[in-house]
């Protein structure tokens, strides 16, 4: 191999291959800064929707909550006019018997019984003899029996639930240990 002084290349020569090199670098980092950028903007524009989106389902949501306690009492008070028909009913007869009475008071009470089932209220009336539950009964007071300790000898006053909630316990009495 011979070495031909042609094939040498001049220092400005090198310095503008050079800066043709360098400028076709900075062509594409300038190409992918604009993609870059273009991406940032679709990406922030998509998170925005994302938490507008987010908000009117939260929105919603809470006005539907809202509305459905609203509707709810609606709905009770709704089950308990028939009730309220018949004691007015029973109070505007003027010379009703003793029998009539209490024939048009126990269909009020089975009317009044059923608008409470209709609304997920329930009663709790413990069976004497009944082990006793603290999450649904209320003791208010002990009696001497035959019967085992904290079982119930009575039952003062029904408790009620509500959708298995407690609404009001029942109040028992429950026999005294030995």
């Amino acid at each position: 191999m011979t070495f031909d002084p042609g094939d040498l290349i001049s220092p400005q020569q090198a310095a503008t291959a050079n800066l043709v090199d360098v400028a076709a670098q900075l062509e594409n980092t300038h190409a992918e800064v604009q993609t870059l950028k273009a991406q940032v903007v679709e990406l922030t524009d998509q998170a925005m929707r994302a938490q507008a989106e987010a908000q009117n389902v939260r929105r919603r949501a809470e006005e539907e909550v809202a509305k459905s306690r609203k509707f709810a009492v609606e709905s009770f008070a709704e089950s308990l006019l028939p009730v309220l028909d018949s004691l007015e009913a029973a109070l505007a007869t003027q010379d009703a018997t003793a029998a009539q009475l209490r024939e048009g008071s126990e269909a009020t009470l089975k009317q009044l019984a059923a608008a409470l089932e209709r609304n997920k209220v329930t009663v709790i009336a413990p069976e004497p003899g009944s082990k006793f539950d603290p999450a649904r009964q209320h003791a208010i007071g002990m009696t001497p029996s035959d019967q085992e300790p904290n079982t119930i000898v009575g039952v003062l006053q029904k408790g009620y639930l509500i959708a298995e909630r407690v609404l009001r316990p029942a109040l028992v009495t429950v026999a005294a240990p030995k």
